[in-house]
């Protein structure tokens, strides 16, 4: 077994080796990719050292799976090429998931449709992973009809840059700009870029890949996506309306026993889920479990998880334990 982390030097590819190494992932041999500017350099997994090594060189060496977090432009060029030479990739950008010939893969929902054909898998996006996780059993049991969510997203989505703005601003140093405004003691409702009808690119990827990812282009759904000062995680406020009426206790049984998640939800102990809480869990956490008493059918609920972890690389790591396990 020889896995290929592309984007090794990256925030994501930290994060991807640490989530390797936390769940034991088996392999024989391990291939810290990056850019040319990183080539050369030394890196640490488990005790050992490791050099960096080119694209080209490790599609030559032909890895079983190869886990790119390295942008879109990269993975276009790039996860053909190790497609071709054998390797399964993992891809963490955008750049596949909306393609009608890639799998949007999120495990704890779809990862049966997997097989051995499928070489070049997408990794949805961080917002729309945790919100899937906890609305699958749901709409499996009482058919989501319409998704509200508006999210509160940690400035560790727009990389190392845009920690470094913040915590620039935190501590009075001028520096550079990740953002268009200030983000400390701030919020932008601006993620990605804005598009014609007014949403941002964010917001239409939640729309998007949440209908791709359950197969049912049925579900209405609108997004307001917001980023906020603080690191550990992506939070969600999600309004969702059902065919069916739910029993609230027995809803949150559903939740209890679903794969991935924790409830936490007891609001007069001030139990509630929180990034702060999140950060560097690989689950979805889930609380503040209520009716929607302005119409039937209808669940207010807060879904809080570290968007580098379940969002990104854990995510990641799930696919290539599924495809092992199953090849």
């Amino acid at each position: 077994m020889k896995i290929a982390v592309v984007g090794a030097t990256g925030l994501v590819g930290g994060e991807i080796l640490e989530v390797l190494a936390e769940r034991n992932f088996q392999f024989d041999e391990l291939l810290l990719v990056a850019s040319e500017r990183s080539v050369g350099k030394k890196m640490t997994f488990k005790g050992k050292e490791y050099e960096v090594i080119g694209l080209a060189k490790a599609v030559e060496l032909k890895p079983d799976y190869a886990i790119f977090s390295a942008g879109g432009s990269t993975s276009l060029e790039w996860a053909p090429k190790f497609a071709a030479a054998g390797s399964t990739v993992i891809d963490n950008s955008s750049a596949w998931r909306m393609s009608p010939d890639h799998k949007l893969i999120v495990p704890e929902i779809n990862a049966s449709s997997l097989t051995a054909e499928d070489k070049i898998i997408a990794n949805p996006n961080c917002s729309t992973i945790q919100m899937v996780v906890a609305l699958g059993p749901l709409h499996s049991k009482y058919k989501i009809k319409r998704i509200v969510v508006s999210t509160y997203q940690s400035v560790t989505g727009s990389g190392k840059a845009a920690v470094d703005q913040m915590m620039n601003e935190r501590n009075g140093i001028e520096g550079d700009m990740a953002y268009p405004h200030k983000i400390d003691m701030n919020a932008l409702p601006h993620i990605d870029v804005f598009l014609d009808n007014g949403y941002t690119k964010e917001e239409m990827k939640m729309v998007n890949e949440t209908k791709k990812i359950f197969g049912d282009d049925s579900i209405r759904i609108t997004s307001t996506t917001v980023r906020i000062p603080t690191v550990g995680g992506h939070s969600e406020a999600v309004n969702v309306e059902f065919e069916n009426d739910f029993d609230l206790e027995e809803l949150r049984g559903v939740l209890e026993n679903a794969e991935g998640v924790i409830v936490q939800d007891d609001p007069k102990n001030n139990l509630y889920p929180m990034p702060l809480t999140a950060h560097k869990k690989d689950a979805v956490f889930v609380g503040r479990l209520r009716r929607d008493e302005s119409q039937p059918n209808t669940l207010n609920m807060w879904i809080v998880a570290d968007n580098l972890r379940k969002g990104a690389a854990t995510n990641a790591v799930q696919i290539a334990e599924y495809l092992s396990k199953n090849s």
